[in-house]
This record gives C-alpha cells, sequence and structure tokens, in this order.
C-alpha cells in the first residue's frame, strides 16, 4: 500500500491542549485551524484535516474538550451522542476563546507556515468556534459549516473583517431559517457568503452521520477550498 502523501501527528497548542496536525504533500503552505464537531477530534475530523492538507493547507485541529476529556473521540449515537452534548455544554465560552487564540498562534508559529495566511473553518459546533475565531482574532478568513449558536451572538459580526463563508441545511432541524436571515442580515454589506443546500440536513458533510448528504457536501467542500484558495493563499 502506498503510503499517505499528508503526514499527521499529535502536538502541543498550550500546557495541556494537544492538536491534530496534517501536513500538505509540500509540506508547507497556508494555514488553517479546523474546529471539530461535539464528537471530537475523531476519525472523520482526522480525515477532513487530511482532505484539506491535500489541498494544499496546513490543518490544526485542536482538542476542544481537553479539559473535560483529552483527545475524546465519540460515534453519532445512543450513549455517546448524549456524552458529546454533555461535554458541549461544559464548554465555556471564555475558555474558548482562550484556545481559539491559542490555536491561532501556535498555527502561525510553526515553520511549515511559515508566514502565510491563516484560516478557520468549523463544523456544528465547531462553525460557530470558527464565527468567534473571525470576530476575535486575527485570522485572514473563516468558513463556519452549519454553526450552531452562531445566530445568538450576532454582535460579534460588528468586528469581523476577513472573508466569512456561512454553509447551511435546507432541512436544519437545530438551525431554523430564521436564524441563517439573522445571519445574513448581521453580515451585510461585509465580504460574506451565505450558502443553503435545500436537500440537506444538519451533519450534512460528515459521511458517518445518517445525515449525510453526497451533493451538498460536494459542492459545500469545492465552495470551501475556493473561497480558502482565494483568501489564503
Amino acid at each position: 500500500m502506498t503510503p499517505s502523501p499528508v503526514h499527521t501527528q499529535w502536538i502541543d497548542i498550550a500546557p495541556g491542549c494537544a492538536g491534530y496536525l496534517a501536513l500538505p504533500p509540500a509540506e508547507h503552505g497556508p494555514g488553517l485551524v479546523l474546529f471539530q464537531e461535539i464528537f471530537g477530534v475523531n476519525a472523520h475530523i482526522r480525515a477532513v484535516a487530511a482532505q484539506y492538507a491535500l489541498d494544499g493547507f496546513v490543518v490544526l485541529a485542536p482538542d476542544v474538550f481537553w479539559r473535560q476529556t483529552p483527545r475524546v473521540e465519540l460515534g453519532y449515537e445512543g450513549a455517546e451522542r448524549q456524552r458529546a452534548f454533555t461535554l458541549m455544554q461544559g464548554h465555556k465560552d471564555e475558555q474558548a476563546l482562550a484556545d481559539i487564540a491559542a490555536a491561532v498562534q501556535a498555527l502561525r508559529a510553526r515553520p511549515e507556515v511559515a508566514g502565510a495566511r491563516v484560516g478557520a473553518l468549523g463544523y456544528c459546533m465547531g462553525g460557530r468556534l470558527a464565527y468567534l475565531a473571525a470576530a476575535t482574532t486575527d485570522v485572514d478568513a473563516a468558513v463556519a459549516f452549519y454553526g450552531g449558536g452562531i445566530h445568538r451572538q450576532l454582535e460579534r459580526a460588528a468586528t469581523i473583517r476577513c472573508p466569512m463563508q456561512f454553509h447551511y441545511a435546507g432541512r436544519d432541524e437545530h438551525i431554523p431559517a430564521a436564524a441563517v436571515q439573522g445571519v445574513r442580515e448581521a453580515m451585510a454589506g461585509k465580504n460574506a457568503e451565505v450558502h443553503v443546500y435545500p436537500g440537506a440536513q444538519h451533519g450534512f458533510n460528515c459521511w458517518a452521520r445518517a445525515s449525510y448528504h453526497a451533493p451538498s457536501a460536494a459542492l459545500a467542500h469545492g465552495r470551501s477550498t475556493a473561497f480558502l484558495a482565494a483568501a489564503l493563499f
């Protein structure tokens, strides 16, 4: 079997906090902080890191729940799903902001990034964290996939200066159409894109979930890659 051209490893971000680093085949490029769903830096998030590394980005996925259960990996149903929601509820905003800043700083300091631009990308809870990264750090671009809770922090949109892209499911039981419209209005006049996928449900990008919707996932990935390439390369 041919070895993967993407080299991966866990690295230290800050005392106690680690992150999963995926290097592109060239072993250098613009940085991309990848924020997990509530299920940890699991097999899906690691695969997404490899996917964007193959696109040419140096990807760092911080372990968001490190204070509660370091390197937790959870599934999408039953008791593991419930545990994921419990971890999310115990994740405090002030800690999240500190961790976001630490991850961005750690990635900028990597020799593989070497002064290149850095963006943020996230899914579900991680979509909200990518939005917060755009609002509170110096990232050069951000992409949020079905970011839960963004519509409750729209006041932070005023501080976003970088280009930002949003992806939403048209049949999302967790994020109503009114919430998406609120994001559109809050980002009006900014360098922002809001895409809605009519046939998709929440979590449509994750091939390990019942809600996976391949046409929407492919389209959204293409849009995200083009957007990030234009902003970061």
